[in-house]
């Protein structure tokens, strides 16, 4: 079988972020087509998209106006993160930036149901909480009405179908937050609390129903382990179950709020399975439902209704399957493919899947993994890479990975763990590694080397530890605390001293990062003593590590110093910085250049 270079690899092309247009006739998208993410339209399935914007910064969404052919999207520059919001006039191609501040983030918060005005959170007053704006379409930036002031992470849930009040989420950590109404018709603005509660509870996905009358939501209130989908009355502050996950998260539910037809997802074992429905006009928490579509990949999302809800489109990709944009048609479940993101020349059927597989670690707890080894192999023979996710409470789905199937192609294989701490399983799970427990998911890595280094197809001495931003720090942890496992380490943006990490950080994110870190306050002391810095005699494999000059999230000096102190002990060191990316690399050319680089990095020592 043919193999290709990383370059054709990277050259795979993902649709996804669908948005249908006022009049259900045009599907926007993004699509990486010229390296980076850009706006693309379609008139009809598999036709040739038109291309409307031309960027080499990313964009990183877009919205259709519910009235008028126009789009607002958000880009940054540089991966700095601080998204400004711009307008695409669709029927001329102007484009205009309509806040205009680019030190300040700006975080978007849906159109008005008449596409006059739209409303955003940004940090634009103060670099460390996010305010409340509203803004009329044909107005500059400097013309945005703040509607409140906040005090911490503020984002926007939509606007009640009458476009009198907006709903607000504050989030105080990843696995705690409160919803509240903003009157935006009210002389006081005021907000009004939804969610009393006490402990940590989430409230997330929140929509709207029809009638304006109450909200749709996912939540663990009740102390359920796994989040569920309810309904919560804003008269009676009551809040019912309208389905449970079954032992699963139920992801989050796209509502439209004219017609009641929605989709929810659950979270299965990293896997998604769709409901689709329409709520019942006089019992909000009962529904009828419609087949599930039939969809290639296992996993899908990010779904836009258009103008009638008689059709969804949403993204969809697999192992084997890169993302695309599907339509579905509501009553039937038939699905079409609209986009056709290329596969640069690869045959698909050149892709491995990976299997899902179960680790026991130290203490009996199940960690869950997907490992994918290459058609071609030998007994003990096989070099595997393990992929450590960050977040540190984000999941490893089995979605497509054009640098996992390059690899694969090389002949590695390759192992995602989502060792505790991880999301996807349980509120209980996500919370195994917090503050003083959070060496016990690095000895899970160790556990699932161990088992790695017992199957039949692996090389127990070619097992290469790699991860990005908190995958980095775990990746660092790994190779200080389990020196004789690891062939080699690729740290991506990743912590190296949480101290320091904690002290640079943006300042918008340092309240949430403490609260699954634990607090410069509180911890320095145990921050200290698990940071890689401290440990770095005990390093024995070479280490890569690389890193976006722009990031906001983990500052470039976290780099800096493991790559320093890592090479005064001796450690074989190669350091790679990009001057013009943030937190991950998003332009092709540094793509190609990182991962040809890891490459024959590999190659020397693995």
């Amino acid at each position: 079988m043919d193999t290709y270079d990383i370059e054709r690899y990277l050259n795979i092309r993902s649709a996804y972020g669908p948005s249908f247009g006022p009049e259900g006739e045009r599907l926007s998208f993004l699509m990486n087509t010229t390296g980076t993410p850009q706006i693309w339209t379609l008139e009809e399935p598999r036709s040739w998209p038109e291309q409307r914007t031309f960027y080499d910064e990313r964009v990183t969404f877009a919205s259709w106006s519910p009235e008028r052919p126009e789009l607002i999207f958000g880009k940054d520059e540089g991966g700095n993160e601080r998204a400004q919001l711009f307008k695409l006039d669709v029927e001329t191609g102007a484009i205009e930036n309509l806040t205009g501040m680019p030190d300040a983030k700006h975080r978007w918060g849906g159109w008005s149901h008449d596409g006059e005005r739209f409303a955003f959170a940004s940090n634009r007053r103060d670099e460390s909480v996010f305010d409340l704006y509203v803004q009329r379409r044909d107005e500059s930036g400097a013309d945005a009405t703040l509607v409140y002031e906040g005090d911490g992470w503020l984002s926007l849930s939509g606007w009640s179908p009458d476009d009198s009040r907006v709903l607000v989420s504050q989030a105080y950590s990843n696995f705690d937050q409160d919803l509240y109404l903003l009157d935006l018709e009210s002389d006081e603005r005021e907000l009004e609390h939804l969610t009393p509660h006490e402990g940590d509870v989430r409230y997330q996905s929140a929509s709207w129903a029809p009638d304006g009358e109450g909200i749709y939501l996912v939540t663990d209130e009740g102390d359920a382990d796994t989040l569920y989908l309810a309904y919560l009355d804003l008269e009676s502050g009551e809040l019912e179950t309208v389905a449970d996950g079954d032992g699963w998260n139920v992801d989050g539910i796209a509502l439209d709020d004219e017609t009641g037809r929605f989709v929810y997802s659950r979270n299965v074992e990293g896997y998604t399975d769709l409901t689709v429905g329409e709520f019942d006009e006089t019992d909000p928490t009962a529904f009828e439902t419609f087949p599930e579509p039939d969809l290639p990949g296992g996993i899908s999302g990010g779904v836009s209704f258009d103008p009638d809800a008689e059709r969804f489109a949403l993204s969809t990709t697999g192992d084997a399957v890169n993302t695309n944009v599907f339509v579905v048609d509501i009553e039937t479940g038939a699905a079409e493919r609209w986009t056709d993101a290329p596969t640069a020349g690869i045959p698909r059927e050149s892709f491995d899947e990976s299997e899902l597989v179960h680790v026991e670690s130290f203490d009996g707890l199940e960690v869950p993994g997907f490992l994918t080894l290459p058609d071609a192999r030998e007994a003990n023979e096989t070099p595997v890479i393990v992929d450590i996710h960050g977040g540190p409470e984000s999941q490893r789905r089995p979605s497509f990975s054009s640098v996992k199937q390059y690899f694969l192609d090389r002949g590695y294989g390759y192992f995602e763990p989502n060792v505790r701490g991880s999301s996807g399983y349980g509120a209980d799970y996500a919370a195994l590694d917090d503050v003083e427990k959070r060496m016990d998911s690095v000895a899970d890595v160790e556990a699932c080397v161990t088992w790695l280094q017992e199957h039949s197809a692996v090389d127990p001495d070619r097992i290469v530890a790699k991860g990005g931003s908190y995958g980095g720090f775990m990746v660092l942890a790994a190779l200080t605390e389990y020196p004789d496992l690891w062939a080699a380490g690729i740290d991506i943006v990743g912590i190296a001293n949480f101290v320091t990490f904690l002290e640079n950080t943006g300042d918008w994110r340092r309240e949430l990062r403490e609260a699954e870190y634990g607090s410069l306050e509180n911890d320095r002391e145990f921050l200290e003593r698990i940071s890689p810095t401290n440990n770095i005699e005990r390093i024995e494999a070479p280490l890569f590590v690389l890193h976006g000059e722009n990031d906001p999230r983990v500052p470039v000096g976290e780099a800096e110093q493991i790559a320093e102190k890592a090479a005064e002990q001796g450690v074989s060191v190669r350091k790679l910085i990009f001057d013009d990316e943030g937190h991950g690399f998003s332009k092709l050319e540094n793509r190609i250049e990182a991962y040809t680089e890891i490459a024959t990095f590999l190659d020397k020592h693995v």
